[in-house]
């Protein structure tokens, strides 16, 4: 549909109306033409409330419900796709005089069903119908559908098709909305008051009645002040009157049926007005005896009226009308004509003319003067004027390039190959749009092909027991054994092969029913039959055909796809859809499963193939969210998934009664979060719905004394209890106070422990808590209340302060005239760097501080603002406004007691933790939470290479819920060097399953990680990968961290030497305190074993912050050596062989968004060392860091700023003061790039080594490229090694050339050769980010590769697909993806919302420089669009990007780290 078509639509709808509804579908997306309004008011100067809905969600149901309650005027736009299943939604509108005025174009769905079937099908039910076929007429006569829906208080359709895909006449360039001016000149806020009284004067009968026209009472009968029903007259009237107004306004003319041609012709064509305009243009052109008569007005339809149009000399009259999809005697329009002649109440003076019936197929613009003529010059009764019309395509919205339905289509297809027969219409929009197709479409197909292969079982089973046919001994064995094993796929198969192959052998002497059986030999295969469809049929089990299948006992299979997003479920019970996986399961004898494939590829895999080897039906129940978005983006369907998932609404399971026969247990919850839950939950919901269902007062009895007595002496009792606690405390000392804060981070929940701290030092008592734990209403119960709070965003609520703000903001009054309260924020004013965005400085503060005064708090002292700007960040505005806050509250300054001793509070945290035991055993132990409480554990299992996270796309709907975070965590594994076996990689592979969430993350420091552990597997998961020999410890923490090393496939023997350097290395730097073993491999402590427990080389305070060591091997700088406190470059001998290395120290990528003192740093080359002498360097480097680095300040700990603080030169004389040898100088090498090299590459050795992509180091299956698949079969077979890259990819290593074959037919099926992506992509690396990473402030992982996308058009354009950039994508500024040394790099400010980085160098020895901050996804491509049609037009020679943007001024080279903020 023409942009501008339904943007018209939607200016109407706009001018007059109360509410709209937008019906998106895979073909249309009307809400878009909202967005697009320039007016979003109505001419009352009022915005009316929108409401986007999908097709497939039975929308009408909501718009007539919202009509009928609300009786205001609503419009809806959309197209007639939606129209057949609102049928019943129609006639209840028409019953309950609802002002519904729906604006729609039709649509030609398919070559069966023309565009105007649907508006033909639903002309009976109540509903006015205007029709047009341009934009201009569709916008009049939606102005004036508006004003006659309100005035007779009957709905309307305004139907339009401005025409095919190949005729755009319909189209206009020049649309007048004027609506400003012609609406209110039409109806007025009277007529809507009329209307809504004359509404509320509707029966109640008619609005709950069965029936769906309301029986009318009989006369004297009828209820006091029921309004009787306008007369079709009236409503024509009410048009044609409007009409005359509308002309008047604007000149432009119409006629509810508007004759046009000569005053007295023989013949007149008679069209609606929908399909006229080429039938128009070829009678002015080459007809001009012929009239025209345009139906704008069809329903109601009024005989008089027409026959007063129509002149009287008419002798022939020509009924153009589109053929409908069935074969039908008369069509419509056809019927309506000639009934017209015989109405009673209307006269034709002459005699009846001749009355024929011409139809057409496609649209009425599709029409040629040819085909008119035609419809002219017939004189059967009947005929089609153009049958060799040729459908248009019809054009679906695609989600990511692609159907919705195509991964699990895909996955059907991957696992049933040529077996598989889907045997509806899955590639139409049968499936996305409103008109599926029911269970029945293709059930009598399928029933018939299984009868098919039943004779052909029993024509196998007749012949092999036939005597008299002489069958040799194989065939007969081959035969029995298929007719034994038809039911089973793999061995039918086998022994239908076999039979093939005999029976083939003796072909020429084949008779009877032998031949019989090598005639149908495609029935040896048992075929996987499927039926695919979509939520509507879950709407009605029963009509919907699903019924039939679900009770027939058939061996065949339904997949039936849910796209109704969570975030817009259906909230009516009235309407909801049915469950049909319950349903199912009552039968008994039915498969269900209910899947979703953004949740679990491997949950769907082995759904699909019970589902298959069930012998009788099977329902697969699929999950994929459809969201109201033109191009949805897979992001958003993931969310969707996960909070369906998550809470419920979407569980996984699989109901198999097959195992029942075995004794195993049918029903298998596979929603990992809610296994626990619903445990816990069913004992007792069992025994409370029993009871309910006995006597249903009991639930409201139960109501009703929890919500309403309860709540009164709740409220009542925990009154006294403050009251009374208030005077004990008083007594005691100060007032009570409760502190409440605001933070996605830690820094205000950081301040409020300290403002209890320093309560109790002044003898207050003081408890703290998170905004949204607690109610506005207990305000009220407070004397004083502290806040602290953070700013997110653009000027946001923190997460866990958004309901508290929410229900005050909305509180008009609030007895808080007794408390008194103080505000603390936390922002920085420079964060958003346009003068515009000052107002987001600190804004949560200032809004909270300015409303709790509104409603009459007191203010202990004046708002405080902390701002990251100054000096000591936030912590300069505290150091004023705390000594007031005590003040405040009656405190005499403190003498001699030191509030807060300069100490550091994570040494402290350490040394208590008696060397990294904590309390996380006991903390495992707690079954009543996911989270380990105690906060000093969760930064302890750090060191054992676990984060505690929480999964933050879940995070504001569990708090709704009343939930706890979604928690769960993160585990890394140490691989040094990245080297792992095969058996090592099927291990991680099977861990991933069985223990995380499925997906194997390679992380950029070469180390797998696991997410999505939760807690009660989190012991499991550790001791698996300890099976493995592999391990966890020192993986995170503050002691040194996975060591890196250059994977090298070419220099076989210089990798081996480096690796096992980087091996011995982190042997060597690992701490040596037994808690790993004692906590996670349960070895326990010998007697006295605790007291000698020691750290030879960390002591019990470890270091100040990581560390971090990498090996670099030129000419290749994958490690990014220069951005990692300590990194060796190997140096060789003329022969190859390793001379020793180049040693690097002081490089770092972390900084803080604002915050100056931070920043990224690149290493300082310091001297040589030998092979031998490494280790020692490696060991005295970091414990030089470990003596002087800053344990006061974590953002200021790592040796980057132990170096800049002290310089080079005193570290390098430390250092050699510690080491008995003396560096020596640097030697020469020379770095050309730091990417990987794709593909196969032979070494010197003569083995092959692939270097697979594997986008931002996430392995997973889906659909389209089964990775995870891929690499467990190729590690099944492989003899040599798995390489994880720096870049996180994988080098499948060490093949040998008989291998090698095998592999590579492995890497092309399962997707693992692919590629041929661009130089941009490969180059490609961003860090996890959303949803798991709790420092994250944007998308990162999940988003990259969608805007590397949206740049390689351009990129491709001017020539650079092969050219490499380095583009890097970041979360936070914390740099896990080492961005700061990019060409490109992308940090994330706020969520869509990233710092532009521009000019690192190619290959890491450059650090980059802040371009512009804060750019959204649209400002990012208009920047770096021109920059890079620039780089291909003015490039030198070989000439990298980010050389390119410092050479032509673009950005200045930033030459060392402390003058990385410096822009001028």
């Amino acid at each position: 549909m023409a942009a501008n078509t339904f943007d018209a639509l939607a200016q109407a709808a706009f001018a007059t109306s109360e509410a709209v509804f937008a019906i998106n579908s895979p073909t249309s997306q009307p809400a878009q033409a909202i967005d697009r309004l320039a007016d979003k008011y109505t001419v009352s100067n009022t915005f009316p409330a929108v409401t986007t809905v999908q097709a497939n969600a039975d929308p009408f149901h909501k718009v007539v419900e919202s009509a009928a309650r609300t009786r205001e005027l609503t419009s809806v736009l959309t197209t007639s796709e939606t129209l057949l299943p609102a049928i019943p939604h129609l006639f209840k509108a028409a019953s309950q005089r609802s002002a519904v005025v729906v604006h729609l174009e039709t649509q030609e769905r398919d070559k069966n069903v023309p565009a105007y079937a649907d508006l033909m099908a639903v002309r009976q039910t109540g509903f006015a119908i205007l029709t047009s076929d341009n934009v201009q007429s569709s916008f009049d006569l939606g102005l004036v559908a508006q004003a006659a829906a309100v005035q007779t208080s009957t709905p309307f359709l305004n139907a339009v098709n401005t025409g095919s895909n190949n005729n755009k006449a319909g189209k206009q360039s020049n649309i007048v909305l004027d609506h400003q001016r012609v609406a209110p000149a039409l109806s007025s806020e009277q007529d809507l008051a009329a209307h809504k009284e004359r509404q509320a004067a509707v029966s109640e009968i008619s609005l709950s009645s069965l029936y769906l026209t309301p029986k009318e009472a009989p006369e004297g009968k009828k209820p006091e002040g029921a309004v009787a029903a306008i007369s079709g007259e009236e409503v024509y009237s009410k048009v044609e009157e409007l009409l005359v107004a509308l002309q008047k306004q604007t000149g432009r003319s119409y006629r509810p049926i508007e004759y046009q041609g000569p005053a007295s012709p023989k013949t007149v064509i008679v069209s609606l007005a929908i399909g006229s305009s080429a039938i128009e243009q070829s009678l002015l052109q080459n007809h001009k005896d012929i009239g025209l008569v345009k139906i704008y007005l069809y329903r109601p339809w009024s005989e008089r009226h027409f026959l007063e149009a129509l002149p009287a000399s008419v002798e022939r009259i020509v009924v153009v009308e589109q053929a409908p999809a069935a074969q039908t005697a008369w069509t419509p329009l056809f019927l309506d004509v000639s009934a017209s002649f015989h109405a009673a109440d209307a006269t034709w003076a002459g005699q009846i003319p001749k009355i024929v019936s011409a139809r057409y197929r496609g649209t009425g613009a599709d029409l040629t003067n040819a085909d008119v003529t035609a419809a002219l010059g017939s004189d059967k009764p009947s005929f089609v004027i153009n049958p060799h019309y040729v459908a248009h395509p019809v054009v679906q919205t695609p989600l990511q390039d692609a159907d919705v339905d195509t991964p699990y289509i895909q996955m059907l297809n991957q696992v049933f190959a040529d077996r598989l027969n889907i045997e509806n219409g899955i590639k139409t929009d049968s499936v996305w749009g409103s008109h599926q197709q029911s269970p029945e479409f293709g059930y009598g197909t399928l029933v018939t092909k299984v009868a098919a292969r039943a004779r052909f079982a029993g024509l196998v089973s007749k012949t092999v027991q036939d005597s008299a046919l002489k069958i040799s001994e194989p065939l007969r064995k081959a035969l029995t054994q298929w007719h034994l094993n038809r039911s089973d796929s793999k061995l039918a198969q086998r022994h239908g092969k076999e039979a093939v192959e005999l029976l083939r052998a003796s072909q020429d002497g084949l008779v009877g029913p032998l031949a019989e059986i090598l005639a149908q030999s495609a029935q040896f295969v048992k075929p996987s039959h499927w039926l695919v469809g979509a939520d509507a049929w879950a709407y009605d089990i029963a009509n919907s055909g699903v019924h039939h299948v679900i009770s027939s006992d058939t061996d065949i299979n339904l997949l039936i796809l849910d796209t109704e997003p969570y975030t817009s479920r259906t909230q009516n019970p009235d309407n909801r859809k049915k469950d049909i996986g319950l349903y199912a399961m009552n039968y008994g004898s039915v498969f269900v499963a209910s899947v979703a494939v953004y949740s679990s590829y491997s949950h769907v895999l082995h759904a699909l193939i019970e589902a298959d080897q069930f012998q009788g039906p099977s329902i697969v129940l699929a999950y994929l969210p459809r969201p109201d978005e033109e191009n949805v983006s897979p992001i958003t369907v993931l969310k969707e998934t996960k909070l369906a998932v998550d809470t419920g609404y979407w569980p996984l399971y699989r109901w198999n009664p097959a195992l029942e026969e075995k004794g195993e247990e049918p029903f298998r919850l596979d929603s990992e979060r809610i296994k626990l839950d619903l445990q816990q939950f069913l004992e007792r919901e069992n025994h409370l719905s029993l009871i309910i269902q006995q006597n249903p007062d009991v639930a409201r009895t139960l109501t009703h004394s929890l919500e309403s007595e309860a709540k009164a002496r709740d409220v009542a009792l925990k009154k006294k209890a403050k009251d009374d606690f208030a005077k004990l405390m008083g007594g005691l000392g100060g007032p009570p106070v409760l502190i409440l804060f605001g933070s996605d981070g830690s820094n205000a929940e950081g301040l409020a422990k300290r403002l209890v701290k320093g309560a109790k030092l002044r003898n207050l008592s003081a408890r703290y808590a998170a905004m949204d734990d607690v109610s506005i209403e207990d305000l009220t119960l407070e004397k004083h209340v502290i806040f602290v709070l953070s700013t997110a965003g653009q000027g946001e609520f923190p997460v866990n302060a958004r309901e508290f703000w929410k229900a005050l903001s909305a509180a008009t009054e609030l007895a808080v005239s007794e408390t008194k309260v103080a505000v603390f924020g936390l922002g920085d004013s420079h964060y958003w760097p346009r003068e515009e965005d000052a107002i987001f400085y600190n804004r949560p503060s200032q809004e909270l501080h300015a409303k709790l005064l509104e409603l009459g708090a007191n203010p202990l002292i004046d708002l405080g603002l902390g701002n990251d700007q100054d000096a000591d960040s936030y912590e300069t505005a505290w150091a004023v406004w705390e000594p007031l806050l005590w003040e405040s509250l009656g405190c005499k300054p403190l003498e001699g007691v030191v509030e807060e001793p300069k100490k550091s509070a994570d040494d402290a945290m350490k040394i208590d933790s008696n060397y990294l035991r904590g309390t996380i055993a006991e903390g495992l132990l707690d079954d009543t939470t996911g989270q380990l409480r105690a906060e000093a554990d969760t930064k302890l299992t750090k060191f054992h290479g676990i984060y505690q996270q929480d999964d933050r796309d879940l995070r504001e709907e569990r708090k709704k819920q009343g939930l706890e975070k979604a928690f769960s965590f993160m585990v890394r594994v140490r691989v040094p060097g990245g080297v792992a076996t095969p058996a090592q990689w099927l291990a991680m592979d099977s861990i991933s399953d069985v223990t995380a969430n499925g997906t194997l993350k390679l992380t950029t420091r070469q180390a797998f990680q696991f997410h999505g552990v939760l807690k009660r597997n989190l012991k499991k998961n550790i001791q698996l990968i300890n099976k493995s020999l592999l391990d966890t410890i020192a993986a995170c923490g503050d002691v040194n961290r996975n060591i890196m090393c250059n994977p090298n496939p070419h220099q076989s023997d210089l990798h081996k030497q480096v690796n096992d350097f980087a091996t011995d290395l982190s042997a060597h730097l690992l701490p040596k305190t037994s808690a790993y073993r004692e906590i996670w491999l349960d070895q326990k402590l010998v007697k006295g074993e605790a007291v000698v427990d020691h750290e030879p080389l960390y002591g019990a305070t470890y270091l100040p912050r990581k560390f971090k060591i990498v090996v670099a091997v030129p000419p290749n700088n994958d490690v990014d050596v220069f951005a990692h406190d300590l990194g060796f470059i190997a140096i060789t001998n003329k022969d190859g062989s390793l001379a020793g290395f180049n040693v690097t120290v002081g490089g770092g990528m972390g900084m803080t968004h604002g915050n100056k003192k931070t920043y990224p740093r690149l290493a300082d080359i310091i001297g040589f060392c030998t092979p031998e002498q490494a280790i020692e360097t490696g060991e005295k480097v970091m414990l030089v860091q470990r003596d002087f680095g800053d344990r006061m300040n974590r953002k200021h700990a790592r040796l980057k700023y132990t170096i800049d603080d002290r310089g080079i030169e005193w570290f390098k004389t430390e250092l050699q003061s510690r080491l008995p040898f003396q560096l020596e100088e640097p030697k020469p090498f020379k770095f050309l790039d730091n990417a990987d090299r794709y593909g196969w590459t032979q070494g010197q050795d003569k083995m092959w080594h692939y270097c697979c992509y594997i986008e931002n180091g996430r392995v997973k299956d889906t659909p389209a490229e089964p990775h995870k698949t891929g690499l467990r079969e190729i590690a099944k077979m492989h003899q040599g090694e798995f390489r994880l890259t720096p870049n996180q990819h994988l080098i499948i290593a060490n093949v040998t050339e008989q291998e090698k074959p095998k592999i590579q037919v492995l890497l092309e099926q399962y997707k693992l050769d692919k590629l041929n992506y661009s130089a941009a992509m490969l180059n490609s690396m961003a860090c996890v980010a959303f949803p798991t990473c709790s420092l994250a402030m944007a998308e990162s992982e999940r988003y990259l590769p969608s805007l590397v996308q949206l740049l390689e058009s351009t990129i491709e354009e001017v020539g650079l697909r092969d050219d490499a950039v380095t583009i890097r994508m970041t979360g936070c500024p914390n740099g896990c993806a080492r961005p700061y040394v990019a060409e490109i790099a992308f940090v994330g400010k706020a969520f869509g919302a990233y710092n532009v980085y521009l000019g690192g160098g190619h290959h890491g020895e450059r650090l980059n420089k802040l371009y512009k901050e804060s750019l959204t996804e649209p400002e990012i491509v208009a920047e770096l669009t021109p920059m890079i049609r620039r780089w291909a037009a003015e490039r030198l020679e070989g000439e990298h990007f980010g050389d390119f943007v410092i050479r032509v001024g673009i950005i200045k080279a930033t030459l060392s780290g402390k003058t990385f903020h410096d822009l001028s």
